[in-house]
Protein backbone atom coordinates (compact mmCIF):
# COMPACT_ATOMS: atom_id res chain seq x y z
CA UNK A 1 0.00 0.00 0.00
CA UNK A 2 2.86 2.33 0.83
CA UNK A 3 4.41 1.83 -2.60
CA UNK A 4 1.03 2.20 -4.26
CA UNK A 5 0.34 5.57 -2.61
CA UNK A 6 3.83 6.88 -3.42
CA UNK A 7 3.56 5.63 -7.00
CA UNK A 8 0.22 7.42 -7.44
CA UNK A 9 1.71 10.68 -6.21
CA UNK A 10 4.74 10.27 -8.48
CA UNK A 11 2.46 9.80 -11.49
CA UNK A 12 0.42 12.83 -10.46
CA UNK A 13 3.53 15.00 -10.00
CA UNK A 14 5.06 14.10 -13.38
CA UNK A 15 1.91 15.44 -15.03
CA UNK A 16 -0.47 12.51 -14.74
CA UNK A 17 -0.89 9.32 -16.76
CA UNK A 18 -1.78 11.25 -19.92
CA UNK A 19 1.61 12.98 -19.82
CA UNK A 20 3.60 9.73 -19.64
CA UNK A 21 4.77 8.20 -22.91
CA UNK A 22 6.96 5.51 -21.39
CA UNK A 23 8.60 4.52 -18.12
CA UNK A 24 11.44 2.14 -17.35
CA UNK A 25 14.13 1.82 -14.71
CA UNK A 26 17.82 1.13 -14.14
CA UNK A 27 19.48 0.04 -10.90
CA UNK A 28 18.42 3.08 -8.90
CA UNK A 29 16.22 5.36 -11.05
CA UNK A 30 12.76 5.54 -12.50
CA UNK A 31 13.14 6.97 -16.00
CA UNK A 32 10.17 8.71 -17.61
CA UNK A 33 9.65 9.84 -21.18
CA UNK A 34 7.05 12.59 -21.00
CA UNK A 35 5.07 14.66 -23.46
CA UNK A 36 5.59 17.86 -21.47
CA UNK A 37 8.42 18.23 -18.96
CA UNK A 38 7.45 21.77 -17.96
CA UNK A 39 4.53 20.60 -15.81
CA UNK A 40 6.62 18.28 -13.62
CA UNK A 41 6.38 19.25 -9.95
CA UNK A 42 9.96 18.66 -8.81
CA UNK A 43 9.34 20.22 -5.42
CA UNK A 44 6.51 17.81 -4.65
CA UNK A 45 8.55 14.85 -5.89
CA UNK A 46 11.43 15.79 -3.59
CA UNK A 47 9.05 15.80 -0.61
CA UNK A 48 8.50 12.07 -1.07
CA UNK A 49 10.52 10.09 1.45
CA UNK A 50 11.26 7.44 -1.18
CA UNK A 51 12.75 9.98 -3.63
CA UNK A 52 16.45 10.76 -3.28
CA UNK A 53 16.62 13.21 -6.17
CA UNK A 54 15.33 14.17 -9.62
CA UNK A 55 17.09 15.05 -12.83
CA UNK A 56 15.93 16.07 -16.32
CA UNK A 57 18.51 15.05 -18.91
CA UNK A 58 18.44 13.82 -22.53
CA UNK A 59 14.65 14.02 -22.75
CA UNK A 60 14.27 11.84 -19.66
CA UNK A 61 12.92 12.65 -16.24
CA UNK A 62 15.04 10.58 -13.87
CA UNK A 63 13.70 10.02 -10.36
CA UNK A 64 16.33 8.53 -8.08
CA UNK A 65 14.77 5.96 -5.73
CA UNK A 66 17.56 3.58 -4.74
CA UNK A 67 18.17 -0.14 -5.06
CA UNK A 68 14.48 -0.94 -4.43
CA UNK A 69 13.46 1.01 -7.53
CA UNK A 70 11.95 -2.09 -9.16
CA UNK A 71 9.23 -2.26 -6.50
CA UNK A 72 8.11 1.27 -7.38
CA UNK A 73 8.46 0.63 -11.10
CA UNK A 74 6.19 -2.42 -10.93
CA UNK A 75 3.59 -0.39 -9.01
CA UNK A 76 3.76 2.58 -11.40
CA UNK A 77 3.48 0.25 -14.40
CA UNK A 78 0.52 -1.51 -12.80
CA UNK A 79 -1.31 1.78 -12.17
CA UNK A 80 -0.64 2.88 -15.75
CA UNK A 81 -1.85 -0.47 -17.10
CA UNK A 82 1.51 -1.16 -18.74
CA UNK A 83 2.95 -4.60 -19.44
CA UNK A 84 6.28 -4.55 -17.61
CA UNK A 85 7.66 -7.20 -19.96
CA UNK A 86 6.87 -5.28 -23.13
CA UNK A 87 5.79 -1.74 -22.57
CA UNK A 88 4.40 -0.55 -25.87
CA UNK A 89 2.74 2.70 -24.96
CA UNK A 90 3.16 5.06 -27.88
CA UNK A 91 2.16 8.65 -28.23
CA UNK A 92 0.31 9.96 -31.23
CA UNK A 93 2.11 13.25 -30.85
CA UNK A 94 5.14 13.93 -33.03
CA UNK A 95 8.41 13.06 -31.38
CA UNK A 96 10.60 15.92 -30.31
CA UNK A 97 13.80 16.19 -32.30
CA UNK A 98 16.95 15.34 -30.39
CA UNK A 99 20.63 15.31 -31.20
CA UNK A 100 22.44 12.13 -32.15
CA UNK A 101 24.48 12.03 -28.95
CA UNK A 102 21.42 12.69 -26.80
CA UNK A 103 19.49 9.95 -28.57
CA UNK A 104 22.38 7.48 -28.27
CA UNK A 105 22.75 8.13 -24.52
CA UNK A 106 19.02 7.76 -24.06
CA UNK A 107 19.00 4.40 -25.83
CA UNK A 108 22.08 3.02 -24.07
CA UNK A 109 20.82 3.97 -20.61
CA UNK A 110 17.44 2.46 -21.40
CA UNK A 111 18.90 -0.78 -22.75
CA UNK A 112 21.51 -1.41 -20.08
CA UNK A 113 19.69 -0.15 -17.01
CA UNK A 114 17.46 -3.24 -16.57
CA UNK A 115 20.19 -5.81 -17.33
CA UNK A 116 22.97 -4.31 -15.21
CA UNK A 117 21.95 -6.44 -12.18
CA UNK A 118 22.54 -9.64 -14.20
CA UNK A 119 25.86 -8.33 -15.54
CA UNK A 120 26.97 -7.07 -12.13
CA UNK A 121 25.96 -10.29 -10.37
CA UNK A 122 27.76 -12.48 -12.87
CA UNK A 123 30.76 -10.15 -12.85
CA UNK A 124 30.95 -10.30 -9.06
CA UNK A 125 31.02 -14.11 -9.12
CA UNK A 126 33.63 -14.05 -11.87
CA UNK A 127 35.78 -11.58 -9.94
CA UNK A 128 35.61 -13.56 -6.70
CA UNK A 129 36.52 -16.82 -8.45
CA UNK A 130 39.38 -15.08 -10.25
CA UNK A 131 40.70 -13.81 -6.91
CA UNK A 132 40.39 -17.22 -5.24
CA UNK A 133 42.24 -18.79 -8.15
CA UNK A 134 45.00 -16.16 -8.03
CA UNK A 135 45.44 -16.87 -4.30
CA UNK A 136 45.63 -20.63 -5.02
CA UNK A 137 42.63 -21.23 -2.79
CA UNK A 138 40.90 -23.04 -5.63
CA UNK A 139 42.29 -24.51 -8.84
CA UNK A 140 40.88 -23.17 -12.09
CA UNK A 141 40.96 -26.75 -13.37
CA UNK A 142 38.75 -28.14 -10.59
CA UNK A 143 35.17 -29.12 -11.35
CA UNK A 144 33.92 -26.67 -8.73
CA UNK A 145 35.67 -23.78 -10.45
CA UNK A 146 34.46 -24.88 -13.89
CA UNK A 147 30.82 -25.16 -12.77
CA UNK A 148 30.79 -21.78 -11.00
CA UNK A 149 32.62 -20.26 -13.96
CA UNK A 150 29.80 -21.48 -16.20
CA UNK A 151 27.31 -19.62 -14.01
CA UNK A 152 29.25 -16.37 -14.29
CA UNK A 153 30.15 -16.60 -17.98
CA UNK A 154 26.67 -17.49 -19.20
CA UNK A 155 25.53 -13.86 -19.05
CA UNK A 156 28.51 -12.60 -21.04
CA UNK A 157 28.53 -15.41 -23.60
CA UNK A 158 24.86 -14.88 -24.37
CA UNK A 159 24.78 -11.16 -23.62
CA UNK A 160 23.25 -10.41 -27.06
CA UNK A 161 20.08 -12.20 -25.89
CA UNK A 162 19.78 -9.95 -22.83
CA UNK A 163 20.50 -6.85 -24.88
CA UNK A 164 17.96 -7.90 -27.54
CA UNK A 165 15.17 -8.36 -24.99
CA UNK A 166 15.93 -5.04 -23.32
CA UNK A 167 16.31 -3.15 -26.61
CA UNK A 168 12.98 -4.53 -27.81
CA UNK A 169 11.27 -2.74 -24.94
CA UNK A 170 13.00 0.53 -25.79
CA UNK A 171 12.15 0.28 -29.49
CA UNK A 172 8.67 -1.13 -28.77
CA UNK A 173 8.88 -4.29 -30.82
CA UNK A 174 8.35 -7.99 -30.15
CA UNK A 175 10.91 -9.26 -27.63
CA UNK A 176 10.92 -12.82 -28.91
CA UNK A 177 11.61 -11.79 -32.49
CA UNK A 178 14.44 -9.61 -31.16
CA UNK A 179 15.90 -12.59 -29.27
CA UNK A 180 15.54 -14.70 -32.41
CA UNK A 181 17.66 -12.16 -34.31
CA UNK A 182 20.31 -12.35 -31.58
CA UNK A 183 20.19 -16.15 -31.68
CA UNK A 184 20.80 -16.18 -35.42
CA UNK A 185 24.22 -14.63 -34.77
CA UNK A 186 25.21 -17.38 -32.33
CA UNK A 187 24.02 -20.61 -33.91
CA UNK A 188 26.69 -23.38 -34.14
CA UNK A 189 27.20 -22.77 -37.87
CA UNK A 190 28.53 -19.30 -37.05
CA UNK A 191 30.38 -20.10 -33.82
CA UNK A 192 31.98 -23.24 -35.29
CA UNK A 193 33.12 -21.29 -38.36
CA UNK A 194 34.75 -18.74 -36.05
CA UNK A 195 36.42 -21.44 -33.94
CA UNK A 196 37.71 -23.42 -36.92
CA UNK A 197 38.89 -20.35 -38.82
CA UNK A 198 38.55 -22.14 -42.16
CA UNK A 199 36.32 -19.58 -43.89
CA UNK A 200 35.89 -15.86 -43.39
CA UNK A 201 32.41 -15.58 -44.91
CA UNK A 202 29.35 -17.48 -46.13
CA UNK A 203 27.71 -16.67 -49.46
CA UNK A 204 23.96 -16.08 -49.26
CA UNK A 205 22.09 -16.77 -52.52
CA UNK A 206 25.52 -17.20 -54.05
CA UNK A 207 26.37 -13.50 -54.10
CA UNK A 208 25.63 -11.85 -50.71
CA UNK A 209 28.61 -12.16 -48.34
CA UNK A 210 27.88 -13.02 -44.69
CA UNK A 211 31.10 -12.26 -42.77
CA UNK A 212 32.11 -14.72 -40.05
CA UNK A 213 32.44 -12.98 -36.69
CA UNK A 214 32.16 -13.91 -33.05
CA UNK A 215 29.18 -12.04 -31.64
CA UNK A 216 29.49 -13.47 -28.12
CA UNK A 217 29.49 -10.61 -25.63
CA UNK A 218 28.84 -7.94 -28.26
CA UNK A 219 26.12 -5.33 -27.76
CA UNK A 220 26.24 -2.65 -30.48
CA UNK A 221 25.27 -4.97 -33.39
CA UNK A 222 22.25 -6.21 -31.46
CA UNK A 223 21.02 -2.75 -30.48
CA UNK A 224 21.18 -1.62 -34.13
CA UNK A 225 19.57 -4.87 -35.33
CA UNK A 226 16.62 -4.58 -32.93
CA UNK A 227 16.14 -0.94 -33.94
CA UNK A 228 15.95 -2.07 -37.58
CA UNK A 229 13.60 -4.93 -36.65
CA UNK A 230 11.22 -2.50 -34.96
CA UNK A 231 10.86 -0.44 -38.14
CA UNK A 232 10.59 -3.50 -40.40
CA UNK A 233 7.96 -5.10 -38.16
CA UNK A 234 5.82 -1.95 -38.03
CA UNK A 235 6.05 -1.43 -41.79
CA UNK A 236 5.06 -5.01 -42.64
CA UNK A 237 2.25 -4.99 -40.09
CA UNK A 238 0.94 -1.77 -41.63
CA UNK A 239 0.92 -2.88 -45.27
CA UNK A 240 -0.33 -6.45 -44.83
CA UNK A 241 -4.06 -7.19 -44.77
CA UNK A 242 -5.23 -7.87 -41.21
CA UNK A 243 -6.08 -11.50 -41.99
CA UNK A 244 -2.44 -12.22 -42.93
CA UNK A 245 -0.68 -10.39 -40.10
CA UNK A 246 -0.67 -13.15 -37.47
CA UNK A 247 1.40 -15.49 -39.63
CA UNK A 248 3.24 -13.33 -42.12
CA UNK A 249 4.22 -10.29 -40.04
CA UNK A 250 6.59 -12.27 -37.77
CA UNK A 251 7.74 -14.48 -40.65
CA UNK A 252 8.68 -11.64 -42.98
CA UNK A 253 10.04 -9.49 -40.15
CA UNK A 254 12.38 -12.24 -38.96
CA UNK A 255 13.45 -13.16 -42.49
CA UNK A 256 14.20 -9.61 -43.65
CA UNK A 257 15.70 -8.37 -40.39
CA UNK A 258 17.71 -11.58 -40.02
CA UNK A 259 19.31 -11.24 -43.45
CA UNK A 260 19.92 -7.52 -42.95
CA UNK A 261 21.57 -8.25 -39.60
CA UNK A 262 23.84 -11.03 -40.87
CA UNK A 263 24.87 -9.22 -44.04
CA UNK A 264 25.05 -5.56 -43.00
CA UNK A 265 24.16 -4.63 -39.42
CA UNK A 266 26.12 -7.32 -37.57
CA UNK A 267 29.41 -6.67 -39.37
CA UNK A 268 28.88 -2.89 -39.24
CA UNK A 269 28.18 -3.11 -35.52
CA UNK A 270 31.36 -5.11 -34.99
CA UNK A 271 33.37 -2.49 -36.86
CA UNK A 272 31.69 0.33 -34.91
CA UNK A 273 32.38 -1.38 -31.60
CA UNK A 274 35.98 -1.94 -32.58
CA UNK A 275 36.21 1.71 -33.58
CA UNK A 276 34.92 2.92 -30.20
CA UNK A 277 37.27 0.58 -28.35
CA UNK A 278 40.15 1.69 -30.59
CA UNK A 279 39.34 5.31 -29.79
CA UNK A 280 39.71 4.64 -26.08
CA UNK A 281 42.86 2.62 -26.73
CA UNK A 282 44.22 5.56 -28.75
CA UNK A 283 43.63 7.87 -25.81
CA UNK A 284 45.61 5.49 -23.62
CA UNK A 285 48.30 5.37 -26.29
CA UNK A 286 48.61 9.14 -26.35
CA UNK A 287 48.97 9.28 -22.58
CA UNK A 288 47.68 6.86 -19.93
CA UNK A 289 47.73 9.75 -17.45
CA UNK A 290 45.61 11.91 -19.78
CA UNK A 291 43.20 9.00 -20.26
CA UNK A 292 42.87 8.66 -16.50
CA UNK A 293 42.32 12.38 -16.00
CA UNK A 294 39.63 12.52 -18.69
CA UNK A 295 37.75 9.29 -17.87
CA UNK A 296 38.08 9.74 -14.10
CA UNK A 297 37.04 13.37 -14.33
CA UNK A 298 33.86 12.80 -16.29
CA UNK A 299 32.69 9.76 -14.35
CA UNK A 300 30.97 11.51 -11.39
CA UNK A 301 29.02 13.87 -13.63
CA UNK A 302 28.15 10.95 -15.93
CA UNK A 303 26.66 9.03 -13.00
CA UNK A 304 24.82 12.15 -11.86
CA UNK A 305 23.24 12.68 -15.29
CA UNK A 306 22.54 8.97 -15.77
CA UNK A 307 24.89 8.70 -18.76
CA UNK A 308 27.37 6.32 -17.13
CA UNK A 309 25.93 3.31 -18.98
CA UNK A 310 27.37 4.75 -22.19
CA UNK A 311 30.77 3.37 -21.13
CA UNK A 312 29.42 -0.17 -20.70
CA UNK A 313 29.45 -1.12 -24.42
CA UNK A 314 33.05 0.11 -24.71
CA UNK A 315 34.17 -1.89 -21.67
CA UNK A 316 32.42 -5.01 -22.95
CA UNK A 317 33.96 -4.51 -26.38
CA UNK A 318 37.37 -4.25 -24.74
CA UNK A 319 36.82 -7.59 -23.03
CA UNK A 320 35.78 -9.12 -26.36
CA UNK A 321 38.73 -7.66 -28.30
CA UNK A 322 41.55 -7.64 -25.75
CA UNK A 323 40.42 -9.93 -22.95
CA UNK A 324 40.73 -7.07 -20.45
CA UNK A 325 39.53 -3.54 -19.80
CA UNK A 326 41.13 -0.44 -18.22
CA UNK A 327 37.98 1.67 -17.90
CA UNK A 328 36.31 -0.28 -15.12
CA UNK A 329 39.17 0.24 -12.64
CA UNK A 330 38.65 3.99 -13.19
CA UNK A 331 34.95 3.56 -12.45
CA UNK A 332 36.06 1.93 -9.20
CA UNK A 333 38.20 4.96 -8.37
CA UNK A 334 35.26 7.28 -9.10
CA UNK A 335 32.97 5.32 -6.79
CA UNK A 336 35.57 5.44 -4.00
CA UNK A 337 36.04 9.20 -4.46
CA UNK A 338 32.30 9.90 -4.42
CA UNK A 339 31.89 7.75 -1.32
CA UNK A 340 34.80 9.35 0.53
CA UNK A 341 33.70 12.90 -0.23
CA UNK A 342 30.36 11.89 1.25
CA UNK A 343 32.11 10.45 4.30
CA UNK A 344 33.80 13.82 4.82
CA UNK A 345 30.43 15.53 4.56
CA UNK A 346 29.24 13.34 7.43
CA UNK A 347 31.69 15.25 9.61
CA UNK A 348 30.47 18.60 8.29
CA UNK A 349 26.72 18.36 8.74
CA UNK A 350 25.14 18.98 12.12
CA UNK A 351 21.71 17.38 12.16
CA UNK A 352 20.95 13.72 12.88
CA UNK A 353 18.82 13.69 9.74
CA UNK A 354 21.70 14.74 7.48
CA UNK A 355 24.19 12.46 9.21
CA UNK A 356 21.82 9.54 8.71
CA UNK A 357 21.53 10.33 5.00
CA UNK A 358 25.32 10.62 4.68
CA UNK A 359 26.17 7.38 6.50
CA UNK A 360 23.63 5.34 4.54
CA UNK A 361 24.97 6.85 1.31
CA UNK A 362 28.54 5.90 2.32
CA UNK A 363 27.53 2.29 2.95
CA UNK A 364 25.70 2.18 -0.37
CA UNK A 365 28.68 3.77 -2.14
CA UNK A 366 31.14 1.17 -0.86
CA UNK A 367 28.74 -1.45 -2.23
CA UNK A 368 28.94 0.16 -5.67
CA UNK A 369 25.76 2.28 -5.73
CA UNK A 370 26.70 5.97 -5.64
CA UNK A 371 23.44 7.72 -6.60
CA UNK A 372 22.34 8.18 -2.95
CA UNK A 373 25.68 9.89 -2.25
CA UNK A 374 25.48 12.11 -5.33
CA UNK A 375 21.84 13.12 -5.07
CA UNK A 376 21.40 12.94 -1.32
CA UNK A 377 24.63 14.67 -0.28
CA UNK A 378 27.10 15.95 -2.90
CA UNK A 379 24.72 17.85 -5.16
CA UNK A 380 23.84 20.02 -2.18
CA UNK A 381 27.46 21.21 -1.95
CA UNK A 382 29.39 22.07 -5.12
CA UNK A 383 32.76 21.98 -3.34
CA UNK A 384 32.20 18.41 -2.18
CA UNK A 385 31.15 17.39 -5.70
CA UNK A 386 34.30 19.00 -7.13
CA UNK A 387 36.40 17.22 -4.50
CA UNK A 388 34.94 13.87 -5.56
CA UNK A 389 35.70 14.70 -9.20
CA UNK A 390 39.29 15.67 -8.42
CA UNK A 391 39.80 12.52 -6.36
CA UNK A 392 38.41 10.38 -9.17
CA UNK A 393 40.58 12.08 -11.77
CA UNK A 394 43.83 11.89 -9.77
CA UNK A 395 43.36 8.27 -8.70
CA UNK A 396 42.34 7.21 -12.22
CA UNK A 397 45.43 8.89 -13.70
CA UNK A 398 47.59 7.03 -11.18
CA UNK A 399 46.24 3.54 -11.87
CA UNK A 400 46.16 4.20 -15.60
CA UNK A 401 49.83 5.14 -15.56
CA UNK A 402 50.64 1.72 -14.10
CA UNK A 403 48.35 -0.08 -16.56
CA UNK A 404 45.83 -1.41 -14.05
CA UNK A 405 43.28 -3.58 -15.83
CA UNK A 406 40.57 -6.09 -15.07
CA UNK A 407 39.75 -9.28 -16.95
CA UNK A 408 36.00 -9.53 -16.39
CA UNK A 409 33.03 -7.22 -15.86
CA UNK A 410 32.37 -6.62 -12.17
CA UNK A 411 30.43 -4.06 -10.16
CA UNK A 412 32.82 -1.38 -8.87
CA UNK A 413 32.57 -1.99 -5.13
CA UNK A 414 34.85 -3.09 -2.29
CA UNK A 415 33.80 -6.65 -3.08
CA UNK A 416 35.45 -6.39 -6.48
CA UNK A 417 38.94 -6.27 -4.91
CA UNK A 418 39.56 -10.05 -5.28
CA UNK A 419 39.27 -9.61 -9.05
CA UNK A 420 42.41 -7.43 -8.96
CA UNK A 421 44.58 -9.92 -7.06
CA UNK A 422 47.79 -10.36 -9.02
CA UNK A 423 50.21 -8.09 -10.81
CA UNK A 424 48.15 -4.88 -10.42
CA UNK A 425 46.80 -5.43 -6.92
CA UNK A 426 49.23 -3.08 -5.17
CA UNK A 427 48.40 -0.29 -7.61
CA UNK A 428 44.64 -0.62 -7.18
CA UNK A 429 45.14 -0.47 -3.40
CA UNK A 430 47.30 2.64 -3.75
CA UNK A 431 44.69 4.10 -6.10
CA UNK A 432 42.02 3.58 -3.44
CA UNK A 433 44.25 5.32 -0.89
CA UNK A 434 44.80 8.24 -3.28
CA UNK A 435 41.10 8.50 -4.10
CA UNK A 436 40.18 8.35 -0.42
CA UNK A 437 42.76 10.88 0.71
CA UNK A 438 42.20 13.35 -2.13
CA UNK A 439 38.40 13.42 -2.05
CA UNK A 440 38.16 13.30 1.75
CA UNK A 441 40.81 15.92 2.51
CA UNK A 442 39.66 18.42 -0.13
CA UNK A 443 36.07 18.11 1.03
CA UNK A 444 37.04 18.45 4.68
CA UNK A 445 39.20 21.53 4.04
CA UNK A 446 36.91 23.36 1.65
CA UNK A 447 33.46 22.70 3.07
CA UNK A 448 32.58 24.75 6.17
CA UNK A 449 30.94 23.22 9.23
CA UNK A 450 27.33 24.06 8.54
CA UNK A 451 24.15 22.10 8.19
CA UNK A 452 22.65 21.56 4.75
CA UNK A 453 19.11 21.79 3.52
CA UNK A 454 18.38 18.15 2.81
CA UNK A 455 14.89 16.85 3.32
CA UNK A 456 13.95 14.21 5.87
CA UNK A 457 14.48 10.64 4.81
Amino acid sequence: MKHHDVAKRIIENVGGADNIQNVWHCMTRLRFKLKNYDIVNHEALMKEQAVVGTNHKNEQLQIVIGTNVNEYYETVASILGMDTEDSSTESNEPAERKGIISTFMDIVSGVFGPIVPAIAGAGMIMGLMSGLSALDIISNESHTYIVIDMISKGVFTFLPFFVAASAARIFKTNQYLAIAIAASLQVPAMTDAVAEGVIDQFNLFGFLPVPVFSYAGTVIPIIIAVWALSHIHRFIDKVLPEVLRTVFTPTLSLFIAGILTLVVIGPAGIYLGNWLAAGVEWLFGVSPILAGIVVGGIRPIAVFTGLHHAMTPIALQNFANQGYDMLMPMMFMANISITDATAAMYLKVNTKEEKSIAISAVVSGFLGITEPALFGVLTKNAKAFIAATVGSSVASAFISFFGVRIYGYILSSVFSLPAYVGEYFIFIILGIVIAFATAFIITYLLVPNESGTSKAK
